[in-house]
């Protein structure tokens, strides 16, 4: 069993006087520490409030060997720090109404005390850290789509979707009633703002937008959301999936990614006299999307299913394009507040809602700043359905296409000096091994489809 250590003393600063102030006052009864692994599983471990002096001092030690893409054996000793400025208590109430635990996400150090290159909260703080460099705070909003659905089925089967409703209606349910204005309650509670919430376009699919934050709250943000939709679904007497597709004949589960540059209080992106009100920063930072596009599809689709959702007629991007209304662009410069200058972003449309998001993060803006800073040119915006091409007119017309499983999106990856560079050796290397392991597993994997199929008339 991995072993725990708690290390002591120590000065404060007023966040974590904040902190210790606020376990006593509310009488807090645990504290959860949260970090991610390389793959972006939610890891936690329980501290007592007693004990968090001495870990904002010196962190939690941990055998970094249990956790996927950490550390080896021989090396496995790591200390969790928690980050004051991310606490949170949690929504969850005990018998007699009072709010019992907190959480505060951690970066993951060494025992000497420098950062951990395993660390996804690294990965993209050093990506902010260049982008700082350039004068720039990247922001984002994201909107994140999953499925609520009557249970988890074992046995391979599709599962029973939660309701019947389609894109934007105000359905009624049997099961689940009130589970997004609960959901947003507590997401709200712990100060996370929700911006739009609907049912999507398939029956139990859903969508909640979260109000725009920086990309390193917005990344933290992203692991809570997905822990608390699980959670209230569970009260709720459903599960919450965020599995990219798990219906053939339904769409997949997208997280549609808007981003935008900040040079101080100005929108680096907006450009009163562009037709698409778009700077040559902004056109720039698109153009260095598309032209790395290929090489980050294994990052912001990291599983074997999200290849099923990356399909023509499957509602997601399928070739390397940008566009103005055009949904089947992969990046779409959206019009929805023309003249407003803060609200100019670009939206990148392919992650979706199971990728890891401070790796997809750190990947979509380290290719965008290459695009800033060697000045890359921003092809015309396609005005075609991409989705209604053929393969020879999509060729004509220039858009190259987007990896179509796993396997040829590992081989582009491997391939980007980009993405090494801005995922680092450690976690480049542990992603590429794990990810190569997860196609071999599939490919020898027997499916339904081919016994149905094959096994009759062969």
């Amino acid at each position: 069993m991995p072993s725990l250590t708690v290390h002591y003393p120590a000065r404060m600063d007023r966040q974590q006087e904040f902190v210790l102030r606020t376990l006593e006052e509310r009488d807090i009864r645990f504290v959860r520490l949260w970090f991610t692994d390389v793959l972006g599983y939610l890891k936690s471990v329980a501290v007592a409030p007693a004990e968090l002096e001495g870990a904002f001092a010196d962190g939690i030690g941990f055998d970094g060997s249990a956790i996927q893409g950490f550390a080896r054996a021989y090396e496995s000793d790591m200390i969790a720090k928690p980050d004051p400025a991310t606490f949170q208590v949690l929504p969850w109430e005990n018998p007699r109404g009072e709010h019992y635990s907190a959480r505060m996400f951690c970066d993951i150090t060494m025992p000497d005390g420098s950062p951990s290159w395993a660390d996804p909260r690294y990965v993209l703080t050093r990506a902010l850290s260049r982008a700082a460099v350039g004068g720039f705070t990247c922001y984002v909003h994201p909107e994140i789509e999953f499925y609520l659905l009557r249970d988890l089925p074992d046995n391979g089967s599709e599962p029973v979707p939660a309701d019947s409703g389609g894109y934007f209606d105000q359905a009624s349910h049997d099961a689940a009633l009130h589970f997004r204005r609960h959901t947003i309650e507590a997401l709200e509670q712990m100060g996370i703002s929700v911006e739009f919430s609907h049912h999507e376009g398939a029956p139990g699919q859903q969508e909640i937008d979260l109000r725009y934050a920086d990309a390193l709250t917005m990344a933290d943000n992203i692991m809570t959301f997905r822990y608390v939709v699980k959670e209230v679904a569970i009260t709720q007497g459903v599960r919450a999936s965020f599995m990219p597709k798990p219906y053939t004949a339904q769409p997949g589960s997208a997280m549609h990614t808007h981003m935008s540059l900040f040079e101080g209080d100005r929108n680096a992106f907006h450009d009163d006299d562009d037709p698409y009100e778009l700077s040559t920063t902004g056109r720039a930072f698109v153009a260095g999307v598309l032209v790395h596009a290929r090489e980050l599809t294994a990052v912001t689709n990291q599983w074997v299913n999200s290849y099923k959702r990356l399909i023509i007629g499957g509602e997601a991007p399928t070739a390397v394009c940008w566009g103005h209304a055009n949904r089947s662009a992969l990046v779409r410069v959206p019009m929805y507040s023309p003249g407003k200058a803060s609200s100019r972003r670009v939206e990148i449309r392919t992650p979706d809602s199971a990728c890891n998001p401070y790796l997809a993060f750190a990947v979509i803006l380290a290719a965008g700043l290459r695009g800033v800073q060697q000045n890359y040119e921003l092809q015309p915006a396609a005005e075609d359905d991409v989705w209604s091409l053929s393969e020879h007119e999509r060729r004509a017309a220039g858009y190259a296409p987007l990896p179509q499983n796993l396997s040829e999106a590992l081989v582009e990856m491997e391939n980007s000096e980009l993405v090494a560079e801005t995922l680092g050796e450690h976690v480049f290397d542990f992603f590429l091994r794990n990810k190569r392991a997860e196609w071999d597993n599939y490919r020898r994997y027997v499916t339904p489809y081919e016994l149905r199929t094959y096994l009759p008339v062969l």
